[in-house]
Formats: C-alpha cells, structure tokens, sequence
C-alpha cells in the first residue's frame, strides 16, 4: 500500500510527517484492499490549513474527506475519522450482500402439544 503526504503553499515539518504517517497507517484495518492513501495539506491559509484525504480501493471509486480548522492534527483526525466511517459503511454494505437471511427463520419451530 502507497502512502502519500503532500503539502501545498507550504512545508511539514518532519515531526508532524512521522506523526500523520502513523495515524494514516491505522486505515487498513477498517478494509483490507486498499491500493493507496493520499493526504493532502494546503497551507495557503496558515491559521485554517485546508486538509483532503483520498483512498483508493480495489473495485470501487476513491473514498473522499476533506476539513479545515485552525489546528493541523485535528483537521487531520476529522478526515481520518470520516473516511473510516465510509469504508465500515462499504465493508458492511458488501458483507451484508452476500450473506443469506437468517437460517434460523427458515424453519419453523415446532411448539408442543397442549395438555387438557
């Protein structure tokens, strides 16, 4: 998996890098096929950095989340945060089609006779 962090109008330092590198290797634990991550940090605007995050999945288009505030890491745990909700909503979603209704429902239960 490629990990990519950019930076626009501006540099990152080398803290804030390693840090947002180790927040962002935590997503393939919410889906598996993931081909790339993309970060992105415009800091044409120094006090609200405006920050996008793209994921790149095997058959599906990329999931997408971007924020901006006036702190950096909380902007970016904001669109880590959004794009783990959408990959759990995708995983969930392709479980969830091919499972089968409940087995158990299927069947009738027998009940037991009455007792006069």
């Amino acid at each position: 998996m490629q990990v990519i962090i950019s930076a626009r109008h501006g540099q990152l330092s080398d803290e804030s890098r390693e840090k947002i590198a180790e927040k962002l290797q935590k997503l393939p634990r919410f889906f598996e096929r993931m081909m790339s991550i993309e970060l992105t940090i415009d800091l044409e605007h120094e006090e609200n950095p405006h920050v996008e995050l793209l994921v790149s999945a095997e058959h599906k288009h990329d999931f997408v989340a971007t924020d901006q505030s006036d702190n950096l890491i909380g902007s970016v745990d904001t669109v880590i945060h959004k794009v783990e909700q959408q990959l759990r909503k995708y995983k969930e979603k392709i479980q969830s089609r091919h499972r089968t209704n409940n087995k158990a429902q299927e069947f009738p239960v027998p009940q037991e006779p009455e007792l006069d």
